[in-house]
């Protein structure tokens, strides 16, 4: 297995990748899709099943995960079963929430109650989380990559009614299956700073430290191994790639670098409207050279931290404004383009419901699916990873325009920044805060890591 050798500057057109037949690439329109699939992966598993996600929360979806993989394993008990969550987002309860231990004690009762078959394993990017979390997304059953940026809790899979849209993919590969295994089971596993939760007294923050300072080190080196083939023309290829950190970061590189051989049409999905400098600099290129370009966000309204005027208001209801001044600002200098068309900015809302899509599309033959939310958290704290796909025989352009469809049915195209709502609208709570953030240039530290 040859690892994936990372240049400066990537050569896409040369990048190694993993053939994959067209027909074996499949979008999934939307979250109840999305569940029903990860469901029947499940069940019907006889191998292997590695989960990885930010968290698997302690609600009605969670635990039905769980009770799926204890079936399994029951049924199969030579199957391989493992899930990945971030160490320090498990031990916590949601930002703003009352204090709890999170959903660490769901994962640790069910060891005492039902053994330790299921092992949920937390991994620490970072000794803080503030200061980097383990943001690794794909889940591997048996020969089966099912992909999205989307975690498991009820409105990622939208057990009732509401639901958090993602992007979800289902990709049919021995070989990308066992690339993404190799990570976790080779890498993840064998680490002590990597811990399960299953009940026993186990180190704290401070004891782990070196452990994983160490494990950060190592995962700044780590690639996915694959060996690289020559798609035919009926295949697409995959390259997965991984990121950590500012330098060396395989993943920032090829975003920036498919981003600047785009010539035609980009389409850029992020839930977090707080681009990272060098994403704002190629994609101003761009739009200078004749890009089309769709940027898709969702509504203010939209954000998962969204607080509604009726409720109490919490420090982190301020995010929503802040991500709005920046779409604002950035609408503002590129209003040329948009008065143009060449730039178009669509918002996304659907009732209640939250955006969470990420990911580009360039020129209908190269896109990106990842959980890399594009912003500067993403591209210097947090262990992110992708699967760029190579279509230069335009196999999924119909794929993607059912997929876009589906999305912008719940969009509105902004004409002007003036569409916006200036922060003298904001509720009186979110605009002392804004000040304060402004006046003292927290603001731009708060976009930087979180």
């Amino acid at each position: 297995m040859l690892p994936f050798r990372r240049p400066a500057r990537p050569d896409l057109g040369n990048l190694s990748c993993i053939p994959v037949p067209a027909s074996a690439f499949e979008t999934l329109l939307g979250p109840t899709a999305y569940r029903l699939k990860l469901f029947d992966l499940i069940a019907q598993a006889r191998t292997r099943i590695l989960l990885s996600a930010l968290y698997l929360q302690d609600d009605e979806a969670g635990r039905a995960v769980l009770a799926a993989l204890h079936a399994a394993k029951a049924a199969r008990p030579e199957l391989q079963v493992a899930v990945f969550v971030d160490w320090h987002r498990a031990q916590r309860g949601l930002i703003g929430k009352v204090r709890s231990a999170g959903n660490a004690a769901l994962y640790r009762d069910l060891a005492k109650r039902l053994g330790p078959g299921i092992p949920v394993m937390g991994v620490p990017v970072q000794t803080r989380e503030l200061m980097g979390v383990m943001h690794l997304k794909g889940f591997v059953l048996d020969d089966c990559v099912l992909y999205s940026g989307a975690s498991l809790n009820e409105v990622y899979l939208q057990q009732n009614d509401r639901y958090r849209l993602d992007r979800y993919h289902l990709i049919q590969s021995r070989a990308l299956a066992d690339s993404l295994a190799e990570l976790m089971t080779e890498v993840f596993l064998p680490e002590e700073a990597v811990r399960t939760f299953d009940g026993k007294p186990g180190p704290g923050k401070s004891e782990l430290g070196k452990a994983i300072a160490r494990f950060r080190r190592r995962l700044k080196q780590a690639r996915y191994a694959f060996a690289p083939g020559r798609p035919g023309a009926s295949d697409i290829g995959i390259t997965p790639l991984l990121g950590l950190g500012r330098s060396g970061n395989e993943l920032n590189a090829a975003i920036l670098e498919l981003v600047r051989e785009a010539r035609e049409t980009i389409v850029l999905f992020t839930p977090y409207f707080n681009l990272p400098g060098s994403l704002k600099r190629v994609l101003r290129e761009r739009l200078k050279a004749g890009c089309r370009t769709t940027i898709v966000l969702g509504d203010k309204t939209a954000n998962d931290f969204y607080l509604s005027p009726d409720e109490p208001f919490k420090t982190i209801g301020v995010l929503p404004y802040l991500y709005e001044t920046n779409l604002r600002r950035y609408c503002k200098a590129h209003r040329r383009a948009i008065d143009s068309g060449l730039l178009e900015i669509r918002l996304w809302k659907d009732g209640d419901n939250t955006f969470h899509l990420k990911g580009l599309w360039v020129d209908g033959t190269r896109s990106l699916l990842t959980g890399n939310n594009l912003n500067p958290r993403a591209w210097r704290l947090d262990l992110e990873n992708g699967l760029l796909i190579h279509d230069p025989h335009r196999h999924l352009v119909d794929q993607h325009q059912r997929e876009l469809a589906m999305i912008l049915a719940h969009t509105r195209r902004l004409a002007s920044y003036e569409e916006l709502e200036i922060p003298e609208d904001y509720p009186a709570p979110a605009q002392r805060l804004l000040k304060r953030l402004t006046r003292s240039r927290m603001d731009r530290l708060v976009g930087q890591v979180l």
